[in-house]
């Protein structure tokens, strides 16, 4: 059987690419359905879900269309989710490699600092590194990244340590490679698949992350975000409570579909090692 069909074979998989093709779809139409600024008034302030349909998930307080607020923050959350994920992977198997295959005093060095960044929990460092430097979606995806990248290191490092005395990597020291050759062209590849499968929790807590940020004010001003949506809603939660259910749900439902599609991957990537 294939990779993907071992894949689509579970049902997290399945569930979990799902709820993600519904994100993507919603991130990469968001500007052909809803064209212009999404924050522009759109009708009367706080009208319900289902009264116009021209407005199906009604206004927030200013009058702003809620549907269209929701497809312009998936393309936020969809956007700093897999950014945050890549330069935390980035970062991560850099410092794992180097820690691994270098050893003695680098190693140390590396992670002694590692450990460093590992005793302040990841949104508490996000927190401040926002605070201090200020709110936008890069400076957003870079902070994240600082809180995230330490496990991919320390899994980057241990598949290092188990493969830099291989046969392979003998034979390319042996030919006069260059040390940083090898450890990037011919040990890093074969450390990457365990790296890549923590992905998931890392998107996930990105998306998180970044809701939580803006929810308290941190996030980018110049972007429709869920957690921003969340806040917004909070001040007239008795009145008007699908103001902050609707993004809740969405966030929930993208968070779910990341978890369950990293789960499929878990199990056939399982599944593949127990046939082999």
């Amino acid at each position: 059987m294939s990779p993907v069909r071992r894949f689509l074979s579970t049902p997290e998989a399945v569930a979990g690419t799902i709820l993600l093709t519904a994100l993507i779809a919603m991130a990469l139409s968001a500007s052909l359905l809803f064209p212009g600024d999404p924050q522009a008034i759109a009708g009367p302030a706080l009208l319900p879900p289902f009264q116009d349909w021209s407005l199906p998930l009604g206004t927030d307080r200013l009058g702003r269309d809620v549907l269209a607020e929701l497809f312009h923050g998936a393309r936020t959350s969809l956007a700093v989710g897999l950014a945050a994920a890549a330069a935390a992977l980035a970062i991560g198997s850099v410092v794992g490699t180097l820690a691994g295959f270098a050893g003695g005093l680098v190693d140390e060095v590396l992670m002694r600092i590692t450990d460093a960044f590992q005793t302040v929990p990841s949104f508490l460092l996000a927190l401040a590194f926002v605070s201090v430097v200020g709110p936008s979606l890069g400076i957003v995806v870079i902070a994240i990244a600082l809180g995230t990248w330490t496990g991919p290191a320390r899994v980057a490092r241990a598949e290092v340590l188990s493969i830099r005395e291989r046969d392979y990597v003998a034979s390319a020291r042996a030919i006069g490679m260059h040390p940083l050759a090898i450890a990037f062209r011919e040990v890093l590849p074969n450390a990457l698949p365990p790296v890549l499968a923590m992905s998931s929790v890392i998107v996930a807590a990105a998306i998180l992350t970044e809701a939580a940020l803006s929810f308290l004010g941190l996030g980018d001003p110049n972007r429709v975000t869920w957690g921003g949506m969340i806040a917004e809603g909070r001040a007239v939660l008795r009145t008007a409570p699908f103001l902050s259910i609707v993004p809740g749900l969405a966030l929930v439902l993208t968070v779910l579909g990341v978890y369950l599609a990293g789960e499929g991957i878990v199990e056939t990537t399982a599944v593949r090692g127990g046939l082999s």
